[in-house]
């Protein structure tokens, strides 16, 4: 990727926020620093060994020094050229910093170097809140596609997850009830409110059973071993939804991809069986659901897109633009080797077929009618994108 005129602020910007992929100092940058916090919450973890902290109790602290140093670099380098994202141009330097101040992942990495400043530069004595040196460990959210795979999951089935917790408030409520009325006079120190009958029913009904409090009389015990059958369902309900809905959406991405679904996209239309089969093992299959970001502007490119199903919006300086089925988007920025310079977003579930820089590169190079479609298609784009926006300066 060329950068020689570009800023030493946009330099940094995509080292730090363009996918690391196929971007070598990006992607050392990230494996450096999640080692970092990986060695970071482990050296906070053995400095809790009093004899590993009398021997080791200096490095430990300049190594927490090192630590809070760039961690520190890094977020005020990622606020400082958060203004390069080209969606965020119009939108002046002070209040795009304070946007992304006030994101979760920016509020974490503010929060795991806090402690420290307010400690050694303000004397306040926050030893009981080193604790928040911990949460350096969510700092991985942002380099693990699992996680955010993770938090779409709890999102998209909130609704199911909400359910199950209900019935389990009320089971808990329910049961702790019925024996504290049961148990009161027989163990009224263990089962003589309700608040101290829920516990045994929190510990039974998640089948951990500590054993500290437990039912002595025959209708007790009886009632028991129902809420103990109970609590074997009630409780794998949430655990159950997350699994499945994890896996959907881990596997929500991928489909198969047909003969018909290839030569169904417009570009590929008139070549024979032989070329469509070639071409389909170059091809990646790939869901986003609606809302969900393929690329942003600023972006390197790496695969151009064809779209089999749904519809999707890309957002340029120049306006919004709509996509449908047999569309295709990224062929631009790989025919001229730079970074993407609209975003776009699924704006209902979007199927897509997936072709990546190199195969793109070969799939032109040995079939030049394709070739030829796709630049007259780029040139057409680039048309209506300068007519749309000389209407638009006329219509001022």
């Amino acid at each position: 990727m060329d950068m020689g005129h570009k800023t030493f602020r946009y330099k940094i910007y995509i080292l730090l926020e363009v996918n690391p992929a196929k971007y070598l100092p990006s992607k050392i940058l990230n494996i450096f620093l999640i080692i970092l916090i990986v060695a970071n919450v482990f050296a906070f973890a053995m400095g809790t060994v009093d004899s590993l902290a009398a021997k080791y109790g200096i490095f430990f602290e300049w190594f927490n020094i090192f630590s809070v140093a760039v961690f520190t670099l890094e977020y005020l380098a990622r606020i400082w050229c958060v203004v390069e994202y080209p969606h965020l141009k119009h939108v002046t330097p002070l209040k795009a910093r304070f946007g992304y101040m006030f994101r979760p992942i920016a509020f974490i990495d503010l929060v795991s170097i806090l402690p420290f400043y307010l400690g050694n530069i303000f004397g306040i004595d926050l030893r009981g809140l080193r604790i928040l040196r911990l949460l350096r460990i969510l700092k991985l959210a942002r380099y693990s596609p699992a996680i955010e795979t993770l938090g779409r999951t709890v999102y998209n089935e909130r609704r199911a997850l909400w359910g199950s917790l209900i019935i389990m408030i009320c089971l808990i409520l329910f049961s702790s009830t019925l024996m504290y009325l049961i148990e009161q006079d027989a163990q009224p120190e263990k089962f003589g409110s309700i608040p101290m009958a829920a516990w045994w029913a929190v510990s039974t009904l998640t089948t951990i059973g500590y054993g500290d409090a437990v039912p002595i009389t025959a209708f007790g015990k009886l009632v028991g071993g129902v809420f103990m059958m109970l609590g074997l369902g009630m409780f794998a309900l949430p655990i159950g939804i997350l699994a499945t809905g994890f896996s959907q959406e881990a596997n929500r991405r991928q489909f198969v991809i047909s003969w018909g679904m290839v030569s169904r996209v417009p570009v590929f239309h008139g070549l024979n069986p032989e070329t469509i089969s070639s071409i389909m093992s170059m091809l990646k299959a790939r869901t986003y659901t609606m809302g969900h970001v393929v690329f942003k502007a600023g972006d390197i490119a790496e695969q151009m897109f064809f779209i089999t199903s749904g519809e999707a919006k890309a957002e340029m300086e120049e306006g919004e633009f709509k996509l449908k089925e047999g569309d295709y988007f990224g062929e631009l920025a790989l025919l001229e080797d730079r970074v993407h310079s609209g975003t776009i977003s699924a704006t209902t579930q979007l199927h897509v077929l997936e072709l990546d820089k190199n195969d793109f590169q070969y799939l032109l190079s040995i079939h030049p009618e394709i070739n030829q479609k796709i630049r007259e298609e780029a040139m057409v784009r680039q048309n209506e994108v300068a007519t749309a926006m000389t209407t638009d300066k006329s219509n001022v």
